[in-house]
């Protein structure tokens, strides 16, 4: 294999799996309106959080990575929980105005918080497994990326089920459909709609833990990937989670490639101009909108 094939083929590996990590997040998003018809502005901040337990619980438990993965998010599904009580739970589904700018009052708390707390300077965080990594042939890749786009692709397993066959993924795509039927058929709106925000904020905690070996951990990681975000359940369509799962690989991909020939700008930039191009084609997304779309 020559080397023009290993680098291409490296790209697109390393960014599939950033790209399964963003799909993690958008996926929450898409949950949440799916379920609240609310953009929770906060929900970077919420990878954040993840992030930062990873880093903390790391040492303590000997650089050790699944006990720590699945305490950042079980951590951050509690972050949710707390979120939605105090203040999701407040906003109505017709108030999208003020659900904005609640939401991004919220973020700017949790990231100058957390700015206060841990100070603005990145941090490494090392996991057993190092710099250690998978090789074939010419290619290698690290096993903390390897490691993170299988627990992604778990964790959709996870939620295809979990919103396909249980009862509660029942529940939230009958809110989701249509909220005055499920309430006269008696589904617990308030319970449903928390145990939603906390799923999904364990989406985004799963991702913060898994991005924090692959990236510098810092308050303002979430900040860029929350509008990223935003962007792809727009080009996904709102509340298909498949649709920005879909377009999170996709931009993945399309970073690592624009970031492996171009400057670092036209990397950050490349997801909004395809944004923009896809809003003016198609205004509702590339897939159905609506509801909360599972497949």
């Amino acid at each position: 294999m020559n080397l023009d094939t290993t680098y291409l083929t490296e790209l697109l590996l390393n960014g599939l799996m950033v790209g399964l990590l963003y799909a993690l997040v958008a996926a929450g998003l898409a949950l949440v309106f799916g379920v609240l018809h609310i953009i929770n502005f906060a929900h970077g901040e919420l990878m954040m959080i993840g992030g930062f337990v990873m880093a903390l619980v790391l040492p303590a438990l000997g650089l050790s990575y699944w006990p720590s993965l699945a305490v950042a998010a079980l951590a951050t599904a509690l972050a949710g929980v707390v979120l939605y009580e105090l203040f999701l739970s407040r906003l109505g589904p017709r108030e999208f105005e003020r659900s904005i700018l609640v939401t991004l009052g919220i973020s700017m708390v949790l990231l100058y918080g957390a700015q206060y707390w841990f100070s603005a300077t990145p941090r490494i965080v090392d996991t057993q497994y190092g710099f250690e990594g998978l090789e074939i042939g010419d290619i290698r890749m690290t096993w903390t990326r390897v490691i993170g786009g299988g627990v992604a692709v778990l964790a959709f397993g996870g939620l295809y089920a979990t919103l396909r066959w249980t009862q509660f993924g029942r529940a939230m795509r009958a809110i989701a459909q249509n909220r005055e039927a499920a309430a006269m058929v008696g589904i617990p709106q308030h319970r449903v709609a928390r145990h939603a925000v906390a799923l999904a904020a364990g989406l985004c905690g799963l991702a913060g833990g898994a991005l924090a070996p692959i990236q510098l951990v810092q308050p303002a990681m979430g900040q860029a990937v929350i509008f990223k975000a935003f962007a792809l359940v727009v080009i996904g369509g709102l509340g298909n989670i498949p649709g920005a799962v879909f377009a999170a690989i996709a931009l993945g991909m399309i970073e690592s490639w624009v970031g492996g020939f171009f400057d670092i700008v036209w990397q950050e930039t490349s997801v909004f101009l395809i944004m923009i191009v896809a809003v003016i084609l198609r205004p509702d997304g590339l897939f159905q909108r609506g509801g909360l779309r599972v497949g």
